[in-house]
């Protein structure tokens, strides 16, 4: 996403030919520094609120909504007295993971932020490269985690300081209102599809250019001679070419399978046994939220540097596995809280009948608990599938220079000396991923799993023989 921003606005970016052409003043490397990095982050996080705030907000009680229409308020008073403060917590928890977005960021200070930009987690980086200067860089990574972790308790303290429930007992649906100010509606409207056109246009442009050559690219310039679909014939067949594919797809498999597995067994623990063995489990499976991704992998660094009895005398640092076990230990708390929710929604009857009749807890376990919460395991490791394949954070401290995954290629395409062969295949990467992320979400979230499994079975379904009779359809009103 910051490679394509780059792509239309930077220096050479399409965006900037057309502005520079407008407006003649306008430099080229006007999308640079400190104003490009917070346009480049405010916009990486609306997922967040796409999510979270569509989800609460359509849980806001409409009766509550009516009576404040029927009791004389304006449309901006029932927004600012009756919907916003239902929707608190989860802009709070939306605020929250923007912050710890922008405070702990990697790539839009490396590739947008220019040489007299600086953040602390690219200090961090350069600072590790180097044996002799990794102290400075632990000493940064500790500043950056106790930022962080004060924004955390400052945060669910003020949480914590209001209500946010409402007061109706019988809730409805929300509906969708009309601006009823014209000017207001207006507007509305125009900055709604101005932010459309700024998410919609860098995606557009790289699926587009993803077809053609590196001269067109470099001038900018379409044509129908321009495209080609030797780009992607390349990625497919060229070993050099699809390497970087290929060890995102299996670091990116390897990760979210193993977190599924170990947590499936590691929540039912928590929530079987609540007493303190579960409680401290439960808080150290949460410690690499409080901790920024900088500061995990130099962790990792510097404590696999040297050979440790517990992964049998070897030096992992520079390896293959250091960058999977800081991919697995990354996605834990994420994973833990969502299962943990899915296993909180399972009756306890059901494992009670099952022990009645016999069955040990390790058959019900896996009779019985483990089909319930299925959907939401398959939900957790589509999400942490997706976001593994174009790990960056994660990949530029722990990647073996041999098996460097999507992250690092895409972003070393963004710097100068890159030549155009480079920038055309990141677009097929970027175009191929999200290919591959739509259709993981639509397999788990958009019923293509059951839709396949369906299409399957059907041709090997039970044929009706001659003896069996359709029966007429039932009257209307009869059951």
């Amino acid at each position: 996403m910051v490679a394509g921003y780059n792509f239309v606005y930077g220096s050479t970016g399409v965006m900037t030919r057309l502005l520079t052409w407008v407006f003649p003043f306008l430099p080229n490397d006007w999308f640079v520094g400190y104003p490009a990095v917070v346009f480049v982050m405010t916009f990486a996080t609306t997922g967040n609120h796409l999510l979270f705030l569509t989800a609460s907000l359509a849980k806001v009680d409409y009766q509550t909504v009516e009576a404040a229409k029927q009791m004389g308020a304006s449309q901006w008073k029932i927004l600012r007295t009756v919907v916003l403060p239902t929707l608190k917590p989860t802009i709070f928890a939306v605020t929250i993971l923007s912050f710890l977005g922008g405070l702990s960021a990697l790539a839009a200070p490396q590739i947008v932020g220019g040489r007299d930009f600086q953040t602390i987690s690219p200090m961090i980086l350069t600072f590790a490269s180097s044996p002799g200067s990794r102290d400075l860089a632990a000493a940064l990574a500790i500043i950056l985690a106790m930022f962080t972790i004060s924004l955390l308790l400052l945060m669910n303290r003020v949480e914590r300081g209001g209500t946010y429930f409402s007061v109706s007992k019988v809730a409805s649906k929300i509906e969708k209102q009309k601006i009823d100010n014209p000017v207001a509606n207006l507007l509305v409207h125009v900055v709604s599809y101005l932010l459309l056109l700024v998410y919609i246009i860098p995606p557009v442009l790289i699926v587009i250019f993803s077809f053609t050559n590196a001269d067109t690219i470099n001038s900018g310039r379409l044509t129908l001679d321009s495209f080609t679909l030797d780009n992607y014939l390349a990625v497919l067949t060229v070993p050099a070419a699809r390497w970087p594919f290929m060890v995102s797809l299996g670091y990116a498999t390897a990760a979210s399978l193993t977190v599924i597995v170990g947590l499936l067994f590691v929540v039912r623990i928590i929530t079987k046994y609540k007493g303190f063995l579960g409680g401290a489990l439960e808080y150290l499976m949460h410690i690499p939220w409080i901790m920024p991704g900088t500061m995990m992998s130099l962790g990792l660094i510097l404590t696999y540097s040297t050979p440790k009895w517990t992964v049998g005398g070897q030096v992992l640092t520079g390896g293959l596995l250091i960058l999977y076990i800081g991919l697995v230990i990354g996605k834990i708390p994420f994973s833990l809280r969502l299962l943990k929710a899915g296993f909180a929604g399972i009756h306890e009857n059901l494992e009670e009948a099952a022990s009645l009749l016999g069955a040990s807890q390790f058959y019900t376990f896996r009779r019985v608990i483990l089909p319930l919460v299925l959907p939401t395991a398959a939900a957790i490791t589509a999400l942490n599938f997706n976001s593994l394949l174009d790990d960056y954070d994660h990949a530029i401290f722990l990647a073996n220079p041999f098996y460097q995954p999507l992250g690092i290629f895409i972003k070393n395409s963004t710097q100068g000396e890159t030549n155009a062969d480079g920038i055309t295949l990141t677009f097929v990467y970027t175009v191929l991923l999200m290919c591959i992320a739509t259709t993981v979400m639509w397999l788990v979230y958009g019923g293509g799993a059951g839709k396949l499994i369906r299409a399957v079975k059907k041709p090997f379904g039970k044929k009706a023989t001659p003896n069996e009779v359709a029966l007429p359809a039932a009257p209307e009103g009869v059951a």
